[in-house]
């Protein structure tokens, strides 16, 4: 962006250095009223306005970086700690450890990030999910940082502070994808590239036409418009045309609880036509509930609890948490496993009490020989109520059934509903039971079902749709779903799901709701609207300003276009671009 406008000043001042020391040097054609004219104050008048336009468009960059400001503004400054002997004190953020016990009161932001040990009090989640209703938290419940307590007094336990709390990954995921390009972008730098020669050529040829052919004095008329036609030429308002609507989507993207990791992202939602979604954690609350245990006539209830939760505490399944909760509840006597094996999204094995124990879904017991044909009519049955079912074998002998229920997200059937109006595709893989899947699809209206998917399968479809030529979107929450998530042209990671999950994805929704898909869709098309935008005013602009600096029009006006002049109108363009960029702040996503 500079080069044009360096070798314009450059010009402009050497010669007029030339011209004051060595007059006699200069042909008499370059003389201009008796005498060589000298261009200082242009070249600095030119500088100043260019600066001035710097000092506009920085003015105008300032304020999409206000998201980030905002969301670090969130954060408390100090937080009550409850030391062991039961005193209370202040101290600073930077001061909490984990495993502090804090006391969040009335009206007070929660600290870090954590769980509740005592009380119960709704808190607002707002400023990080978008979610405008406060949310009941009670004992063991989660709590994220910078979030408000409305009423009730709090005790909680710190298990994330510093840089690994939510809102500190929030503020880096904006950071990085606002200094990230978009594929538009990078074809706006690699045009630009190609512009700037051009438009040197252009003025040399301009320097040379008006001074061979133009009118006298030609030599100064053709230095004055090649200075013109480098300095309107520059290419300012082409190289923000994208970065700053980057800038400003993922700032409003932020303060909804959608978080893109990169512009690519942003760009590519717009063109999403199939979404593939996991079940667990993704359609569902994700916080399953435990319904029932079956055993075969060699084992008891009891006894196939208690292996099948010992086992689960090495799992992060959601299905494994509401094993071993129940178990506990029950107040079963869990063993910690001798070993522990996850089986790639189908389940886990492991030795405990020196038995062999696998528990998992159908695939995993015909991957390891065990028959499940004495417990598969109950399984059914429960299947068709949508009900989840993980099999325990012990020693190769299947020992008994464990059945889950998983609650649909109230949300989730009204996302479905709009994203297929808006004539996307909807395919539900699962590593649940292909029953089990059906009947959650069926009333969510998703056609394409696919079950007892292990990640590899999931992945494999994904890439079976890409070569069929969809641009294929991929949601889901766990560690079995990253490989997806990762081939995927956007993956979409919910907020509540594992770490693993949304490191592979490009798009994070903070809340876990598929109604920010919906969101985040709406904000990529604006996007790419302002974007196409920016970039159709910068080359209309210059393909308008480089005929009038090289002075083209001068036989029907008898005017030409002064470098000052020039400088002016390349600093409003590039000041229009950021203007009409910030509009993106004012959009309204419903």
């Amino acid at each position: 962006m500079w080069t044009l406008i360096g070798l314009g000043t450059a010009a402009a001042y050497l010669y007029s250095v030339a011209a004051t020391l060595f007059p006699q040097s200069f042909p008499t054609t370059f003389m201009q009223d008796g005498r060589i004219g000298v261009y200082f104050e242009a070249a600095a008048v030119i500088i100043s306005l260019t600066l001035l336009g710097q000092i506009l468009e920085l003015k105008a960059r300032s304020q999409t970086s206000a998201a980030i400001k905002s969301l670090l503004g969130l954060s408390p400054k100090t937080a009550r700690k409850i030391n062991a002997d039961g005193q209370e004190e202040d101290i600073p953020l930077t001061h909490v450890h984990l495993g502090d016990h804090l006391r969040v009161r009335p009206g007070e932001k929660v600290p870090v990030d954590g769980s509740v040990l005592e009380g119960e009090s709704a808190v607002d989640e707002s400023m990080l999910t978008g979610e405008p209703v406060p949310v009941m938290k009670r004992a063991g419940d989660s709590l994220i940082g910078a979030t408000l307590n409305t009423h009730g007094s709090l005790v909680m336990e710190a298990q994330k502070v510093g840089a690994d709390t939510m809102l500190s990954q929030i503020v880096q995921m904006v950071a990085l994808a606002q200094r990230s390009k978009a594929p538009m972008q990078r074809m706006a730098d690699s045009i630009a590239g190609y512009f700037v020669m051009g438009v040197i050529a252009i003025a040399l040829l301009t320097l040379l036409g008006w001074g061979l052919f133009g009118p006298e004095p030609s030599w100064v008329f053709g230095l004055i418009n090649a200075v013109a036609v480098l300095i309107i030429a520059c290419p300012c308002a082409l190289g923000l045309a994208t970065p700053m609507s980057i800038m400003v989507s993922t700032g409003k993207a932020a303060s909804m609880g959608v978080l893109f990791r990169d512009a690519r992202a942003i760009e590519n939602l717009c063109k999403i036509d199939t979404l593939i979604v996991d079940k667990t954690g993704t359609l569902t609350e994700g916080r399953p509930v435990f319904h029932s245990v079956e055993a075969t006539p060699d084992f008891n209830p009891h006894d196939v609890l208690q292996l099948a939760a010992s086992l689960d505490q090495g799992s992060e399944h959601p299905l494994a948490h509401a094993i071993v909760d129940h178990a506990r509840t029950e107040n079963v006597a869990l063993t910690k496993p001798e070993s522990f094996e996850s089986g790639s999204g189908i389940g886990v094995s492991g030795l405990v009490d020196g038995k062999k124990v696998q528990l998992g879904n159908t695939a995993l017991m015909e991957a390891a020989g065990v028959s499940t044909k004495v417990l598969q009519d109950r399984a059914e049955l429960l299947r068709l109520e949508g009900i989840s079912i993980i099999y325990l074998a012990v020693d190769g002998v299947l020992a008994g059934l464990l059945a889950v229920s998983d609650p649909i997200k109230p949300t989730s059937k009204e996302a479905v509903t709009k994203l297929k109006a808006d004539n996307v595709k909807i395919i539900m893989a699962t590593g649940d039971g292909l029953t089990t899947a059906r009947a959650v699809a069926r009333e969510m209206g998703i056609e394409e079902v696919h079950g007892e998917v292990k990640p590899q399968d999931k992945e494999r479809l994904v890439a079976d749709l890409q070569q069929s030529g969809r641009k294929v979107a991929m949601a889901g929450d766990g560690i079995n779903d990253a490989p997806a998530l990762a081939r995927a042209d956007v993956g979409i990671a919910m907020g509540t799901g594992t770490d693993v999950a949304m490191n592979s994805a490009q798009l994070t929704l903070v809340k876990g709701d598929l109604m920010g898909i919906l969101r985040a869709r709406a904000l990529s098309v604006a996007t790419v609207k302002n974007m196409r935008q920016n970039l159709g005013f910068a080359f209309l602009y210059n393909s308008m300003g480089i005929p009038l600096a090289a002075g083209l029009l001068y036989p029907l006006t008898g005017h030409l276009l002064s470098p000052m002049i020039a400088a002016l109108a390349m600093s409003v363009s590039s000041a229009s671009v950021v203007f009409n960029a910030l509009r993106l702040r004012n959009t309204r996503i419903d």
